[in-house]
């Protein structure tokens, strides 16, 4: 057997095993994004048939076989290294990375590969970044010890609220960082945490440990915070990472994929993705998917370029930014996100600041909408909201209940 042979019979015998190796020797995660590209090839009949831990099968050998063969031509003739292969049933393609070898701008190899016959659509490997950038009055509630500082305890008088709603019933994917499941305010509030970032990098991880905090920290323990929707079954996606040295918390296309195709297979009914980053053709297909599932998708708005934050503005998605955006901002919901207490790794507390919990603090009350709401009504994520601008909880959670309007809004 030839070693061209003896590499592809690896290879196969990996895919087959659920496995999906890095293809080059360099590994995917130390290529910038900027130099890489995702090649959607086209999947033929039943070419993949997904198992219920989205581990991966392939059902036809010598079809793989076939298209691993493809993929390294395509790579050859127009010099890019082949670097990983995912295959995503939902869309209908094989989605293979390539690694652009000189100076070529990514979106130009894309429009090159877009025209080949097999190739159902080419597009640069994206980058996104997670949006992160003093105590409000009084209020009765919670014992929790920093829940007088929490904005949604006076501004939306969260222990009223969670009087007729804590989002029992209703699933949330958090899509983010890795978070600190042990945490004693979250501590068997995360029902799973699988891994789609690249790299083998270990240990919670703050952004995504704090706006699951918002969402989800347990409440009345007489320590930290309360979560919005304490309630809700949580999916901790890792599709994000922290870069070294307090560098920011990024993520990149096919994880971002990856961890959507989950939140679908696995039935979320809230995903927040608190993010903002390029228009993307792959991410775009699969929010649409969600939304016309019913599924309520929050994104975060980038406060310093609002019109270009993705996937905030795809239809039918709930755009959210903090209080620095002006509530008379067309179509953008605002929510706190201005010196939240919320939870950090090795179980401590921090103040955070950024669009990215503002989402988060929507999230959780979509799941209290969504709860309230009942399966008949669930697909009308910006109608349970009610209208753009400053989000108004009270009144939306009273809309749906025998919520005491006025006791909620002042707290007391």
């Amino acid at each position: 057997m030839t070693t061209v042979l003896r590499v592809l019979a690896v290879l196969l015998a990996l895919l087959l095993a659920g496995v999906r190796p890095a293809l080059a020797e360099e590994a995917d995660g130390d290529i910038a994004a900027g130099r890489k590209v995702m090649v959607m090839l086209k999947l033929g009949a039943e070419h993949y048939r997904a198992g219920g831990d989205y581990g991966g099968a392939y059902g036809d050998a010598m079809g793989e076989k076939a298209r691993l063969r493809l993929a390294r031509r395509i790579a050859r003739e127009h010099k890019l290294t082949l670097l990983e292969a995912w295959p995503m049933q939902m869309v209908g393609v094989d989605c293979v990375i390539m690694a652009v070898n000189d100076d070529r701008p990514a979106q130009a190899v894309a429009d090159e590969l877009s025209g080949l016959p097999d190739v159902a659509w080419s597009q640069p490997y994206n980058e996104f970044r997670m949006q992160s950038s003093g105590p409000p009055k009084p209020v009765t509630g919670y014992n929790d010890r920093l829940f007088r500082a929490q904005p949604s305890a006076m501004r939306w008088g969260l222990s009223r609220l969670h009087q007729v709603a804590t989002g029992r019933g209703v699933t949330i994917a958090i899509i983010d960082s890795r978070i600190d499941t042990a945490h004693p305010d979250l501590a068997g509030q995360i029902a799973t945490s699988p891994d789609f970032a690249p790299g083998s990098r270990h240990g919670p991880e703050q952004h995504g440990t704090g706006v699951a905090g918002i969402i989800a920290a347990r409440p009345n323990n007489a320590m930290g915070i309360a979560g919005i929707a304490p309630g809700a079954r949580v999916l901790g996606l890792r599709a994000c990472w922290e870069r070294p040295y307090g560098g920011a918390t990024v993520c990149d296309t096919l994880s971002l994929a990856k961890a959507l195709t989950f939140a679908l297979e696995n039935k979320a009914d809230v995903i927040n993705m608190s993010l903002t980053g390029p228009q993307d053709r792959l991410l775009q297909t699969l929010v649409g998917i969600a939304v016309k599932r019913g599924v309520t998708v929050v994104a975060a708005v980038d406060a310093e370029n609002p019109a270009a934050s993705f996937p905030a503005f795809v239809s039918g998605v709930i755009p959210v930014a903090d209080e620095r955006l002006s509530a008379s901002a067309p179509a953008v919901y605002i929510a706190p996100g201005r010196d939240v207490p919320t939870t950090e790794p090795e179980g401590k507390w921090s103040i955070v600041s950024g669009s990215s919990f503002a989402a988060a603090h929507v999230s959780g009350l979509a799941a209290l909408l969504r709860q309230l709401a009942g399966p008949s009504r669930r697909g009308a994520a910006s109608a349970l909201l009610g209208p753009t601008g400053a989000v108004d909880a009270c009144a939306a959670v009273a809309r749906l209940s025998r919520l005491d309007l006025r006791a909620c809004e002042t707290g007391h």
